[in-house]
């Protein structure tokens, strides 16, 4: 198939989206850290498949039980508890994390639920130590829009993050502990989406969504999308494991070719969960769990909304919004963008009012490019440069104490925490510097214009525009 018609298909096409969130833990005050140090001890399990609320045992679960394996869980003394470990109760529902979700339910125009209770979905394949997964149904019915019409989206819920994959072998996989329990708000869209590259944009909007609450984890593996997809009443695949966004339509449109050849072959296709290789092709991974893994769990409080309360939740700008905003400012679109996505437009607003001589494309710069630059060009952490040394520097420019040149150099001086004393890049006057320059010019008669800036230019350097300087040696030479 050189070109997919996804109409003619009957492409069908929904999401998963997985999000961390940060502070503490679901069920327990320890910190969402995730490490890959040494452990501080190791346990040992073997996991049994349970019955579910139907009465029947899941399908998928007893395909890992089949296995047979034995688990061993790395565990560290500062990131886990007796509650991770399955040795005691939950505890009371992390109230921030509860609140996140809450608050991306009715930013994705959901119906939140009146009672929040949560469930045990039976997980065999190791990734939890109890064998079973937390989880509650935050709200239904809401929607995105995006270019191909609105999408749906079906639930929203808040559940535990699994541990993390450290080896697996035939007999025994190992996992790593700090991951686990950290909250996770699931987003599941309806299968309304209609092409692949849809599906990327439908992905890209949740997400934006997501962190314009300000109040998700951000990083590699902080968020994580599992595409649904059947063509021609085909059985319904579940990829996983996309390591970036960008490959999805490429993934997409790799599994179509593929259940289009089943079916041409007259090949049957199961439902089942399949895994992105790095060829951006699918493999086997298990087959596509049902109904009958979930079970109320038997420890935890009904949580009660009330309409009041709903009504409270104040929804934050969009990160797009915002981006448009700024550009009302004078700045590009990719700097607006970056000034949105990075969390900076409250502390460039507030600049722009309080250092008036200053452009607002030169600040937005002096926050996320230059500091970048600098970063790469020096191969320096610039993580250690705070708001404070940002202000500070936009104070000293604004009221011309310092100058332009001598930015870069200050902020390396900040990113390494070293003492500056800024009486040495004061600005020198300009007449001053206008005899020194005839000074040495008369002091060097016979050398040339670079020879001169050279000179010119280790006394005044970060002191001055470089380009009066260049002026100024030409008058005079």
């Amino acid at each position: 198939m050189e070109k997919i018609n996804y109409s003619d298909l009957q492409f069908k096409c929904g999401l998963e989206i997985h999000q961390q969130l940060p502070d503490k833990k679901l069920f327990c005050n320890c910190p969402c850290t995730i490490t890959d140090e040494p452990a501080h001890f190791t346990i040992n399990r073997k996991l049994k498949a349970l019955a579910g609320e139907t009465g029947a045992i899941d399908i998928a679960a007893l395909h890992e039980q089949s296995k047979k394996k034995s688990f061993i869980y790395q565990g560290y003394n500062h990131l886990n508890c007796l509650v991770e470990i399955d040795e005691e109760p939950p505890h009371q529902v992390n109230e921030n994390a509860l609140h996140t979700a809450l608050l991306v339910s009715k930013m994705l125009h959901a119906t939140i639920v009146k009672e929040i209770i949560f469930m045990r979905k039976t997980v065999i394949d190791g990734s939890n130590v109890s064998g079973f997964q937390r989880t509650a149904l935050i709200a239904t019915d809401g929607f995105i829009e995006t270019s191909e019409g609105k999408i749906g989206i079906a639930t929203v819920c808040l559940e535990e993050e699994s541990a993390k994959a450290v080896q697996r072998t035939p007999e025994c996989d190992t996992y790593n502990l700090s991951r686990l329990g950290i909250p996770l708000i699931e987003i599941a869209t309806a299968p309304d989406i209609k092409t692949a590259l849809g599906a990327k944009e439908a992905a890209e909007k949740i997400g934006m969504i997501l962190r314009s609450t300000n109040q998700v984890k951000r990083g590699l593996g902080s968020i994580r999308q599992d595409v649904n997809l059947s063509i021609k009443g085909l059985a319904r695949v579940e990829i996983k494991g996309f390591q970036e966004i960008r490959s999805m339509p490429v993934v997409i449109d790799n599994e179509i070719n593929r259940q289009f050849s089943l079916m041409q072959k007259g090949e049957s296709l199961k439902p089942e969960v399949r895994k992105v290789e790095p060829d951006n092709t699918t493999t086997f991974l298990r087959p596509m769990p049902g109904a009958a893994r979930m079970y109320p769990e038997t420890d935890g409080e009904v949580i009660h909304l009330t309409e009041e309360f709903i009504a409270t939740l104040k929804i934050p700008e969009l990160i797009n919004d915002k981006s448009q905003r700024l550009e009302q400012y004078g700045i590009s679109k990719e700097l607006a963008e970056m000034l949105a996505k990075k969390d900076k437009v409250t502390f460039f607003e507030t600049a722009i009012q309080k250092f008036k001589n200053l452009k607002p494309a030169y600040i937005a710069e002096l926050l996320i490019p230059k500091l970048l630059e600098i970063k790469r060009k020096h191969n320096i952490n610039i993580d250690t440069i705070t708001d404070d040394n940002i202000e500070q520097l936009l104070d000293k420019l604004n009221q011309n104490k310092i100058t332009k040149e001598s930015v870069e150099e200050l902020l390396v001086a900040f990113a390494k925490k070293e003492q500056i004393d800024f009486t040495k890049y004061t600005t020198a006057s300009s007449d001053d510097i206008e005899q020194e320059i005839k000074k040495i010019i008369e002091e060097n008669q016979g050398l040339q214009f670079g020879a001169i800036m050279h000179v010119v230019m280790a006394k005044y350097r970060g002191k001055v525009d470089g380009k009066l300087l260049s002026e100024l040696i030409k008058k005079y030479l």
